[in-house]
């Protein structure tokens, strides 16, 4: 259990600066979604373009950070070794990915339908390639533990973003027509919209990759039988880490595409068919959003859990410590399902402009899909540690066509309903099948009567909701109905966890029976 706590805390420490620095950022979407700021086809784009940048950020990192992990745990001394290897290769072909950007940036504008915006190519080049050279980096600080300037670099990051989006977007924009002064209007160009969000994303990445140059003074340089056996390792992990991307971000780019095809052969003239598909774009990225809590708390796990399973590995008892983790994190991800999907009457403020609400009845089915990504990621495990990452490969390419297949065939009719089902339909498909893999490749006991149990109290919980007009007015009735079915399942988790509470807290486990 102590090794247990050790997580809690090193999850708490990197997952603090994770989560916190991407809660503010987060925030800022009450901001992107104000109607006077942008409009739902403006945030369209930005959807669109961050849809390619999770793409791009993927290809240009490889899986390098858990082969990082993987061969510095394994060659010790001779892990810095590893880190120059590493760092080498992302160098090299990063390099080649901005150049290529910048020489075709018009070509791949047009291509967008952006074709007077080719300095987005260009902006967001660079932004992928610096924080693909700073992964490494990142990696190691945590690694060695070294979590105040791991903390330091990313909330730097997410703090330079956010003042910058609110000089431009709310300083800038306000005083710009009666109080403007010559900052403003030497730094300001209404016209420049959404370009000021990706403007504020290149300084952050700027000044992110100025924080971690410190660690890239290194010699850098190809150890060749290293570099042999770290690729054969990634190598599955890159097309892990594709298929993954592709499952989370292809319905954004389907979604505007097929829908502006759809319009056009309706005959809706290209640019307001253009607007329509993107401002269904919007609402889809604006409510999947509202899910990015869960998604954050999963990330902020990671960060301390993938370093401590490898870690881990090495102990006797390593798998009855993996079994305890899944335990546990689902007891976790299930509440955070409950707490979100019961309480969408709040949680729908977070966009303000009510052109937006339309959409939150995909929200629950987006949170359960991103639950099954969270026990798939648990599970992972199996694959990295008997080496068998081709096995990561295949299920991830397997949940990538259902991802196309399902939107194709039904974004036309369902517009982005179709892809909130298809998320669904793809985690689950990944969770089951990397379940029974891994029981044939790393058996691990999971203890799936409980698993199982909570998964199936909190959509039981779920189902008897109150359904209730999201669009309608707040009703503290259903508010406070909505808190009764959540303790519900709190009461349950208490229940069946109640030995390990009485274990670990004996003297309020004894004054709780005694006030009773």
């Amino acid at each position: 259990m102590s090794k247990l706590k050790k997580l809690a805390g090193q999850t708490v420490i990197y997952g603090a600066s994770s989560i916190i620095g991407r809660f503010l950022n987060y925030m800022l979407t009450p901001l992107f979604t104000y109607d006077k700021v942008f409009s739902p086809d403006q945030f369209g784009i930005i959807t669109e373009m961050y849809a390619y940048v999770a793409f791009l950020s993927v290809m240009l990192t490889y899986g390098m950070e858990t082969t990082y992990f993987r061969f510095s745990s394994q060659h010790g001394q001779e892990g810095r070794k590893v880190y120059k290897n590493a760092l080498t290769a992302l160098l090299s072909t990063t390099s080649l990915f901005i150049l290529s950007a910048v020489v075709f940036s018009q070509e791949i504008a047009d291509w967008l339908k952006y074709p007077n915006h080719s300095e987005y190519v260009i902006w967001f080049a660079i932004i992928v390639g610096l924080d693909a050279l700073g992964s490494i980096p990142l990696a190691r600080l945590r690694k060695e533990g070294r979590a105040k300037k791991f903390a330091l670099v990313n909330l730097a990051n997410i703090g330079v973003f956010i003042s910058v989006n609110l000089f431009f977007l709310v300083y800038c924009r306000i005083n710009y027509q009666d109080h403007s002064n010559w900052l403003i209007d030497w730094l300001y160009n209404p016209e420049i919209g959404v370009g000021y969000v990706f403007i504020a994303n290149l300084i952050a990445s700027i000044v992110k990759f100025s924080l971690l140059a410190p660690e890239l003074k290194i010699k850098l340089g190809f150890d060749k039988d290293l570099t042999k056996q770290m690729l054969a390792y990634t190598y599955p992990l890159f097309f892990v880490g594709v298929a993954g991307i592709i499952n989370e971000t292809l319905d954004r780019t389907m979604i505007k595409e097929m829908l502006f095809n759809k319009y056009v052969a309706s005959g809706i003239n290209t640019q307001e068919a253009l607007k329509m598909a993107q401002t269904q774009l919007g609402i889809y990225g604006a409510n999947y959003k509202i899910t990015m809590i869960i998604a954050m708390a999963i990330q902020a796990y990671r960060y301390a859990a993938e370093p401590f399973f490898f870690k881990e590995s090495k102990g006797k008892n390593a798998k009855q410590t993996y079994s305890l983790v899944m335990n546990y994190f689902v007891i976790i991800v299930s509440f955070l399902f409950l707490a979100i999907a019961l309480n969408l009457q709040i949680f729908r403020y977070f966009t303000p402009n009510k052109v937006y609400w339309v959409g939150l009845k995909i929200v629950p089915i987006l949170l359960f899909a991103n639950l099954c990504l969270g026990i798939y990621y648990n599970q992972s495990i199996w694959y990295k540690l008997s080496n068998k990452t081709i096995y990561g490969a295949l299920i991830s390419i397997l949940g990538a066509l259902i991802t196309v297949v399902v939107n194709y065939n039904f974004i036309p009719e369902y517009s982005y309903v179709a892809s909130a089902w298809a998320t669904l339909l793809c985690y689950a498909s990944m969770m089951i099948l990397s379940y029974y893999l891994g029981k044939k490749f790393y058996p691990i006991s999971y203890n799936l009567k409980k698993a199982f149990l909570y998964l199936f109290s909190a959509l039981l919980l779920f189902f008897l909701r109150y359904r209730q007009d999201l669009t309608g007015d707040f009703s503290w009735g259903v508010f406070i109905y909505h808190s009764f079915l959540i303790v519900l399942f709190l009461g349950l988790v208490a229940f069946m966890e109640q030995r390990t509470i009485k274990r670990q807290f004996p003297k309020l486990f004894k004054q709780v029976q005694s006030a009773s």
